[in-house]
């Protein structure tokens, strides 16, 4: 049986994540911008995408309570809308984080927050594809992953560097400061690869 299976609305839940990933991959490239040029501007404007990418989540949930049968199996639907959504819930509160710790933008930070846009643009690009090119849907949610283990592999690199010999007691709080956005950015990471892998289950189960 076909994995896209006929229903009154064969392509609303595709459409709502779409928005959804395309919200995500926006935020992903404000937060960059943000880290490398902070700017009051982009955070408001990133709050406010999150916001509306939180409305077309609601919307999703709600169709999805409302509907019998669905284009992908419901509960791929919900994991991919919910880990997406996670993704760009802590692009957003990682500035709330810098605001509130009083952190400048590192290298590091900025390293990261890089790779993470490029794999929220892979997912994005994933998501818009599964309908009609899963196999090409499947080649971005690999990328997505590469590109996220490599956020993991500088998120190490920025740990390790960063409890390398701590100078007096203003350091060790810098220090403690910086692992919390860090470690921020690795969750987000996390999420990601998760998005990743619902986009991959949802193309094994098409087959």
């Amino acid at each position: 049986m076909s994995l896209f299976r006929r229903s009154t609305k064969p392509n609303r839940f595709i459409e709502l994540l779409i928005k959804q990933a395309e919200y995500t991959s926006e935020g992903l490239q404000i937060l960059l911008a943000y880290v490398k040029d902070p700017d009051e501007a982009l955070a408001i404007r990133l709050t406010e995408i999150e916001k509306e990418a939180d409305e077309v989540r609601r919307i999703l949930i709600d169709e999805l309570n409302r509907t019998f049968v669905t284009p992908i199996d419901r509960e791929d639907i919900f994991a991919l809308s919910l880990t997406v959504d996670d993704v760009l819930d802590y692009a957003n509160t990682t500035i709330e984080e810098m605001e509130l710790l009083d952190i400048d933008p590192t290298p590091h930070i900025e390293r990261m927050v890089s790779l993470l846009s490029e794999a929220a643009a892979e997912i994005y690009r994933g998501v818009m594809r599964l309908e009609k090119n899963p196999n090409v849907a499947n080649d971005h949610a690999v990328r997505a992953k590469a590109l996220e283990n490599r956020t993991e592999t500088v998120y190490r690199e920025a740990i390790a560097e960063l409890f390398h010999l701590p100078r007096d007691v203003d350091h060790i709080v810098e220090m403690l400061k910086l692992r919390e956005v860090y470690r921020h950015l690795s969750n987000a990471a996390d999420r990601g690869d998760a998005a990743a892998n619902v986009i991959g289950d949802i193309v094994v189960k098409k087959a």
